[in-house]
């Protein structure tokens, strides 16, 4: 219980460090006053272009790698020879993954205005079953050569992350991982609500 405490506690202020609107900040705006108003890449992105939104990308996936890395400390360190979080471990690490994700998308140091959660996501999803997430950077790359389109190919990679998962973990783990994404599909469903009252 107390690896878990820690790993959510850790977690959630990992993923509250709020990497667009620093960045933006700096830059003289806020992203959640801008475009789709989601403080993340795609935002930053479309205002800065990619080499000025990098950071932003690599700071986000590694809210999430920083949370999973510290749920595996605490609980010993668990892990398969390729990569894959195994129990003890397991439950320390998806909750300090989810524990990142709430805390990029309702960030105490942003006043609760953050993220959709997508590359903290991706980040901790690394931690959990490193085999699966190579294979994603693999599908996002030959999807993206072949569509032109690196959006697209990265919504494959990331919601193709469960099956690429099966062959590594039981069954059990892949359906916790379909339970993290649902915090994504609520950001979502969420931002939309939001986009229709403006």
């Amino acid at each position: 219980m107390m690896a878990v405490a820690v790993s959510l506690i850790g977690g959630y202020l990992a993923g509250s460090v709020p990497v667009a609107v620093l960045l933006a900040r700096s830059r003289g705006f806020d992203p959640r006053d801008v475009g789709d108003r989601n403080p993340g890449f795609w935002n930053m992105r479309r205002r800065l272009g990619w080499r000025a939104a990098a950071p932003v990308f690599a700071g986000d996936l590694a809210k999430g790698t920083a949370a999973g890395l510290l749920g595996l400390l605490v609980s010993g360190w668990h892990t398969e020879a390729l990569g894959v979080v195994v129990p003890p471990s397991t439950g320390p690490v998806y909750a300090a993954v989810a524990a990142a994700m709430a805390g990029h998308a309702w960030p105490v140091f942003a006043g609760f205005r953050g993220g959709r959660s997508v590359l903290t996501f991706a980040g901790g999803f690394a931690v959990v079953c490193l085999p699966a997430f190579l294979l994603a950077l693999l599908a996002l790359a030959l999807v993206a050569a072949v569509t032109r389109s690196f959006a697209v190919g990265a919504r494959v990679a990331v919601f193709g992350l469960p099956v690429a998962q099966l062959p590594f973990t039981p069954v059990e783990q892949v359906a916790a991982t379909g339970a993290l994404m649902c915090l994504i599909a609520l950001r979502f469903g969420q931002a939309a609500l939001a986009a229709r009252r403006r």
